[in-house]
């Protein structure tokens, strides 16, 4: 290794201690992985939003029943058992001693021109007589 008239190191007849070229290389390298641990996130959060939809139509759909097992109306239980941000849908069938109720929650999507359908829970109740 030698020194210049200056006393800094001079490796392969450049100064310093590396090309000036790689300067940089790691933040666009970080650059271009942004978008794919963003992408991945945001499957994630739609895993969890999907979930979710789904529980919440098991809850529609038992307090569905059990309103419609009462007379009170199965679309009004259903209706104040989900998240206000959620549309639900409920049908009710039945018999002489049971009712049965379905509900249908509309999954929310993140991402834009993808659609999920919905969520369809199934519940049954006696009729209180």
């Amino acid at each position: 290794m030698s020194y210049d008239a200056n006393d800094s190191k001079v490796r392969d007849g450049r100064k310093g201690t590396g090309g000036g070229r790689d300067r940089g290389q790691v933040a666009i390298e970080y650059l271009g992985f942004i978008p794919i641990l963003l992408l991945v996130a945001l499957a994630g959060v739609q895993v969890g939003l999907i979930a979710y939809a789904a529980q919440q139509a098991g809850t529609a759909a038992r307090a569905g029943a059990r309103a419609a097992s009462l007379d009170h109306g199965a679309q009004e239980g259903c209706a104040t058992a989900v998240s206000d941000w959620l549309s639900v849908t409920c049908s009710e069938s039945g018999g002489d001693d049971s009712v049965t109720v379905t509900a249908t929650v509309d999954i929310p999507n993140l991402v834009p021109f993808w659609d999920f359908g919905t969520a369809q829970k199934t519940a049954t109740m006696p009729l209180d007589h």
